[in-house]
């Protein structure tokens, strides 16, 4: 990094820090403590209001909030964000409204004649493959929203009304999908959006352990019912790239001596769900257990058969 980019970005960090210490540059910026010297010292002369706190817990302090220089991306980060702009391509529905084509006119506008030059022929050397949306979700921004500020919202869903908390919502093969907590099952779980119908804002106060939960941990959340079926299946290597690749919160992959394995559980009323994820594994995955879901997978390949 060129020391000019790296003391606008110090300049930045230090801004919203207030306090700070020589070792916080050196982590940050992972730079030595003779560059971290220098660079206060050109904070200094630039007229960065900053003083020295000396003793055992000393370091430096702004004296007041600087007013900062524009932003400056380089030739790296404009592509980065290109790049990431590509993952908005395919949705017609975004949270907040906003469409891709509007976002890339105003990028491209701001940039200048070499750097669009740079954009171009990275066009015609990177395809972006992408999975179209497949339908309209109408409710993303509350539902978003919803999640961010632990409100508690009433839905419809498939023409029934529930009373949910969200806690994230997310995208997996043109679907848009919200994790929430189901007020009144009491229990986890997880709308398609595009299902949704109708979505308003509650009074209700959401339940104090869902107000630290997030996307990570959401799983934890998600409890089988008493009829839930208990289910192993063996899994090879090529299997495991797919598991990761896509897999839901009731199942996990483990590994016992040499070999691995998925388990977990799934609900009567899954099976279908659950015999179509088996035969996206195809020849990965071998069932250990309910034995009866063998037979019930060669129906569904003999079903296939007699249709080609």
């Amino acid at each position: 990094m060129k020391k000019s980019e790296r003391i606008n970005q110090i300049l930045r960090f230090i801004n919203q820090k207030q306090q700070f210490t020589l070792q916080d540059l050196m982590q940050e910026f992972q730079i030595s403590k003779r560059t971290a010297l220098r660079d206060v010292a050109s904070l200094e002369e630039i007229g960065a209001p900053i003083y020295a706190e000396y003793g055992r817990y000393g370091g430096y302090r702004l004296l007041n909030q600087m007013k900062l220089p524009p932003i400056y991306f380089n030739n790296q980060e404009i592509l980065a964000l290109y790049f990431a702009m590509q993952s908005l391509r395919s949705f017609s529905n975004l949270p907040f409204q906003v469409s891709y084509r509007t976002i890339h006119e105003k990028f491209i506008d701001v940039l200048s004649e070499c750097q669009k030059q740079d954009i171009e022929r990275m066009q015609n050397r990177v395809s972006f493959q992408h999975t179209e949306q497949i339908k309209e979700s109408m409710h993303l921004e509350i539902l978003l929203m919803a999640a961010v500020q632990n409100i508690v919202l009433k839905i419809t869903y498939q023409n029934s009304v529930r009373t949910i908390h969200p806690i994230a919502i997310y995208v997996m093969k043109g679907y848009w999908y919200c994790q929430a907590y189901d007020m009144d099952k009491t229990a986890y779980r997880v709308f398609r959006c595009d299902r949704i119908t109708s979505a308003e804002i509650t009074t209700i106060q959401p339940l104090e352990e869902l107000k630290v939960i997030t996307k990570q941990n959401s799983h934890s959340l998600w409890k089988p019912s008493d009829n839930a079926i208990q289910f192993k299946w063996l899994i090879n290597q090529a299997g495991i790239e797919l598991f990761e690749q896509e897999h839901y919160p009731s199942m996990k992959l483990i590994y016992e001596l040499e070999n691995a394995y998925i388990i977990g559980t799934y609900e009567p009323n899954e099976l279908g769900f659950i015999i179509k994820y088996l035969a996206r594994l195809g020849q990965t995955v071998k069932i250990i257990e309910p034995t009866n879901l063998k037979e019930t997978l060669r129906q569904y390949y003999r079903d296939l058969l007699e249709n080609i």
